[in-house]
């Protein structure tokens, strides 16, 4: 069990992602070495897995791609459960995330690509042929209003959202 000040410290990452030890224990009246072994206890303990920046692609010219968030509906395996066909997804290099889900799909697999066709090449010959998968249907994101908890700016006139702190 963690205590409320290492509690203190996952929120804080959550927040700002990595922070500089030094830091973090004057903001959360710990010590230097009570911020480092909580960071290398959460690590151990599979709790803090990584890190990961929010960035506005929209705004990078250069970037031409496309999110795709695919809901799939598998049979799962007997013993197994959904783990199996999950196990096998995640490994295509094109997902970024995987979920078991409930209600009426069972997976919901995001993945970024360069183009339509690219998404559409991935689910004919990779995801639909899996002997599990029974049904997908693809949606594509179209612009983001906020991502893990960060508004991003709107392009009509002086009203702008602005990033949480």
């Amino acid at each position: 069990m963690y205590t409320d000040k290492q509690l203190e410290l996952l929120e804080l990452l959550t927040q700002s992602g990595p922070v500089d030890h030094v830091l973090a224990a004057q903001m959360l009246d710990l010590t230097e070495d009570e911020v480092l072994s909580s960071l290398a206890t959460f690590k151990q303990d599979g709790v803090l897995l990584g890190y990961t920046a929010v960035i506005d692609w929209q705004k990078i010219h250069a970037h031409h791609g496309v999110t795709a968030f695919i809901d799939v509906k598998v049979t799962p395996k007997r013993g197994r459960g959904f783990d199996e066909v999950a196990e096998r997804i995640h490994r295509f290099p094109e997902v970024t995330s995987l979920y078991l889900m409930s209600g009426a799909y069972d997976l919901q697999v995001v993945l970024d690509g360069k183009s339509l066709q690219e998404v559409s090449q991935f689910v004919s010959e990779k995801l639909s042929t899996l002997d599990s998968v029974i049904s997908t249907t693809t949606h594509f994101r179209l612009k983001t209003y906020k991502h893990d908890g960060v508004l991003f700016s709107q392009d009509d006139g002086d009203k702008r959202l602005k990033v949480s702190p």
